[in-house]
């Protein structure tokens, strides 16, 4: 079966894509932040045991201490996040919510906890969960979610269907491209905003247990290829982050240093989610056709 949601556009037949004055660069910081339910299994943590008191309270750490942590971190850069937010973090953490917003924090809805994924609804139940997720979200914050990115990337063939029939506008669960993508649903627009994960720090820190020093000169390294090929047509670069991963105090300082070394240079549009999505859609969205199925 050949993927019905977008076409095949290899980058060299593209025209160029350019971001606001020029940048190069599109830089989207995304932290997770996450609710994860004490009497259920924690995926990732490699444990099928109940109660994982280590995996449960390594996560409980990012919301106690981690996040705060990160904050400091994007405020010296003047980063604002898009945050891939679990719908029950903010009733039960509401205080994240509330320091996200001083911040302009931008909110994306992730579903209602990551002890769940989107694939573990019945099909009948997955548009009704969306919709709780973005009313929750809109209710907390104030503002009404326009990206998305399901807990685990965890999509059924229906889900950008529902998002978009919900008011979602971007998507980000699918990995297949440095420029947005235009997606074909069967109602509204839908478009992809790159997500990433070579340099998330799930994978580098804890599937591969690299170093913080090797996740330092592993982000500089992806910048500088997307920073020298952006002179042609522009990039988005995303930094997933998990604050449980990077919030440690042993890691902090070299998200801190990578973020001097990208935004010392010239031409690097430090940008949330919806501000790539909504340029792209001003400036350079075609629309795709519907999706039949």
């Amino acid at each position: 079966m050949t993927n019905p949601r977008y076409d095949y556009a290899p980058i060299i037949r593209r025209k160029a894509l350019k971001w606001p004055e020029g940048a190069r660069i599109a830089l989207w910081v995304a932290p997770n932040i996450e609710y994860f339910h004490f009497d259920k299994p924690i995926r990732g943590s490699g444990s099928s045991h109940v109660p994982d008191v280590p995996g449960y309270t390594l996560r409980d750490y990012g919301s106690r201490i981690g996040v705060f942590r990160l904050m400091r971190v994007l405020d010296k850069h003047r980063i604002r996040a898009s945050v891939l937010l679990n719908a029950e973090v903010c009733s039960n953490h509401p205080e994240i919510i509330e320091e996200g917003n001083k911040r302009s924090w931008e909110w994306l809805g992730h579903g209602m906890t990551n002890s769940t994924s989107m694939l573990d609804y019945p099909a009948e139940e997955e548009r009704d969960v969306i919709r709780q997720v973005r009313q929750i979200i809109t209710t907390a914050t104030g503002k009404a979610p326009k990206g998305w990115l399901g807990p685990g990337l965890g999509e059924t063939f229906n889900t950008p269907d529902h998002l978009a029939a919900e008011g979602f506008e971007y998507v980000s669960d699918w990995g297949c491209d440095e420029q947005p993508v235009p997606v074909r649903v069967k109602s509204g627009r839908m478009i992809i905003v790159p997500y990433e994960l070579g340099i998330n720090d799930i994978r580098i820190f804890i599937r591969e247990n690299r170093s913080a020093e090797e996740y330092y000169r592993m982000v500089c390294d992806q910048f500088d290829t997307l920073y020298g090929e952006a002179a042609e047509s522009s990039r988005v670069m995303c930094l997933p982050l998990h604050p449980f991963v990077i919030g440690l105090p042993q890691r902090i300082k070299y998200l801190d240093k990578a973020l001097d070394y990208i935004c010392s240079h010239e031409g690097v549009w430090r940008a949330t989610g919806w501000e790539i999505a909504d340029w792209y859609y001003q400036n350079y969205y075609e629309d795709p056709g519907r999706y039949e199925r």
